[in-house]
């Protein structure tokens, strides 16, 4: 008798998701735990995994399409096993499929269509997938590889002629924007649309951070077992700054100001598949380790795409780093219902003006953008200066001064 495969419960701030890939194809054997299908929502990809061991009957909700919470997306058969490969295959059968090696069944619809497409053997793509898996992104990297090396290289022998959209040396591309990225897009509008945002800057030294970081940088890893980075001295720094002006950790909820008498910082992560924002909670009871353990965490799950709902639920600030990306200077926009935003940018040698001479010194501008209608100049640029003052000098932040 077929099981229902179901999708799993969403949360209540996520009305649905999307069926990313399935793993398995009908008649494929699965373990019990093992990955069977990809559900991408705008926050997160869940990952559906094999209740028994059993094989995969049919696909009720296929790639591409929607599916609401608990969902029936399929059925398998408890406790049965393959069936056997046939040797002999017709000849006429899928005229029109490039025909490749068995790995060919571990190859997504989406990616068998871009093969077909563009006449693509699959033996001459190395998949960056689970166990070598060919992804979409592998594919159209081979494209656009294969195009770039037509510009350089006269061909030697005929080639087969490529449809209308890719003659020549020039194609377009066309697919859809995923939930995250459109999830994304229209809360950057939104956030736009609906609040007052204006974004005030200031610099800080950051050498005295600097010097701190690189005496006590090796004994800090062997003990605690994690690099000493800048973002953990930027947190502690916010969470010191929030407490003294409550109005940049509030958010508004209609005509009304809710003030937190905690402190959970979003920290922004880059990702395969676009910013993400999980959130340190409580962060006024973490050490510098603890907040450096938990950001590399959130760092590595949020790159193998493992992080949860829960990981990036709430928030009451939010911390961007563009300076990785080499950022100099940036307006970061506010992750609604929040209210303000930290933006650090890339550290600079600049000549500044110190007791009348002119000293070279590693500078980072700071940039707090902030929603005008809850918090006024005067807050936003104290806020400011007290992280500066207490970055420039560290020893007011381990005393709490």
């Amino acid at each position: 008798m077929a099981t229902e495969i179901k999708a799993p419960t969403f949360p209540e701030s996520v009305a649905d998701g999307t069926i990313a890939t399935w793993h398995k194809k009908p008649g494929e054997a699965f373990a019990r735990d093992e990955l069977i299908v990809d559900i991408e929502t705008d926050k997160v990809v869940i990952e559906v995994v094999a209740p028994d061991d059993g094989v995969l009957g049919d696909i009720v909700k296929d790639e591409g399409e929607t599916v609401l919470s608990d969902e029936v997306i399929g059925h398998f058969n408890a406790g049965a096993s393959a069936q056997p490969k046939k040797e002999d295959k017709p000849a006429d059968s899928q005229p029109t499929e490039v025909q490749s090696s068995d790995s060919d069944s571990a190859l997504s619809p989406t990616v068998r269509k871009l093969l077909n497409e563009y006449e693509i053997d699959p033996n001459l793509i190395t998949g960056t997938g689970k166990n070598g898996r060919i992804l979409k992104e592998d594919v159209t990297a081979y494209i656009e590889n294969r195009s770039a090396a037509k510009t350089n290289k006269a061909p030697a022998a005929a080639i087969p002629q490529e449809s209308a959209a890719t003659q020549g040396d020039r194609f377009e591309r066309r697919e859809p924007m995923s939930r995250l990225r459109a999830k994304i897009a229209n809360r950057l509008v939104e956030a736009q649309q609906n609040m007052a945002m204006l974004t005030t800057f200031n610099e800080v030294n950051m050498k005295p951070i600097m010097d701190l970081r690189k005496k006590y940088k090796d004994d800090f890893e062997k003990r605690h077992n994690v690099r000493l980075g800048f973002m953990s001295f930027f947190v502690r720094a916010s969470v010191e700054a929030l407490k003294r002006f409550p109005a940049v950790n509030a958010s508004i909820d209609g005509n009304d100001i809710i003030y937190h008498s905690y402190q959970d910082v979003g920290v922004a992560v880059s990702s395969p598949r676009g910013l993400v924002v999980p959130v340190l909670r409580n962060v006024d009871n973490m050490s510098l380790a603890e907040i450096e353990s938990n950001i590399r965490q959130y760092g590595e799950k949020a790159g193998s795409g493992k992080l949860s709902m829960d990981d990036m639920m709430g928030g009451t600030f939010t911390v961007s780093n563009g300076g990785v990306f080499g950022s100099l200077m940036s307006t970061p926009i506010v992750n609604p219902p929040q209210t303000a935003i930290l933006g650090m940018h890339k550290i600079q040698e600049r000549p500044m003006a110190v007791n009348g001479e002119v000293v070279i010194l590693p500078m980072m501008y700071l940039a707090l953008s902030y929603d005008h209608r809850l918090i006024d100049g005067k807050e936003a640029v104290g806020f400011l200066v007290t992280i500066k003052e207490l970055l420039e000098e560290p020893e007011r932040l381990l005393l709490g001064l």
